[in-house]
């Protein structure tokens, strides 16, 4: 972010269980599963109600801001000072407190530990291909790194139909398990001594 904030607990990428709900919350209960998310939804603003915006004018990304939005005060301290909050959630910890517009509720049978990577890396991929590039069908499609957000944009573009997808990493070795999502091609820019476009 521009403004160091801390000290802060970091994380943003999790599952949990509900502990409590705050005064008001109606939309989860005590025991519900639910996966954090940091661009969280108001649902009533122009972008929530947008079929091609998320950016909340309320629960947007915002790394600078370390406090609750209702009261701008931390829920977290230690020897009486202040803990800052991180994107709002917070998840390098135990326990958390975040806004319910930035929780999206589960199946309560679906595994936390595999289902926790929805929650950023998947979403953002998978989102990022299918909502904001639209490939169309026969298209080709180029990733820039192969690591989770990556391999997810790769799936987005393998359900779109994409007819070549290039996979650009400087790691060779993440080709075979990007061939799983549907890597065509692989362009490692160490081997090459010109630009490869």
């Amino acid at each position: 972010g521009q403004t160091p904030v801390f000290p802060r607990i970091l994380g943003h990428e999790a599952g949990g269980i509900v502990e409590s709900v705050g005064e008001g919350v109606t939309e989860l209960a005590p025991g519900d599963h639910v996966l954090p998310v940091f661009t969280g939804e108001c649902k009533e603003c122009a972008h929530c109600k947008s079929e091609e915006s998320n950016m909340c004018d309320l629960l947007r990304i915002n790394v600078d801001r370390g406090v609750m939005i209702g009261d701008g005060q931390s829920r977290f301290t230690i020897g009486g000072k202040p803990i800052f909050h991180f994107v709002g959630t917070s998840t390098f910890s135990e326990y958390t407190v975040i806004h319910v517009g930035c929780l999206a509720k589960i199946n309560p049978e679906a595994p936390l530990d595999k289902v926790c990577i929805l929650s950023c890396g998947i979403s953002t991929g998978l989102g990022a291909t299918v909502n904001v590039a639209k490939p169309k069908k026969g298209q080709t499609v180029a990733i820039f790194g192969l690591g989770a957000v990556g391999l997810a944009a790769m799936e987005g573009a393998r359900l779109s139909g994409a007819s070549r997808i290039i996979g650009v990493d400087l790691n060779p070795a993440k080709f075979e398990q990007a061939k799983k999502f549907g890597c065509t091609d692989f362009v490692n820019p160490r081997d090459h001594k010109k630009p490869v476009q």
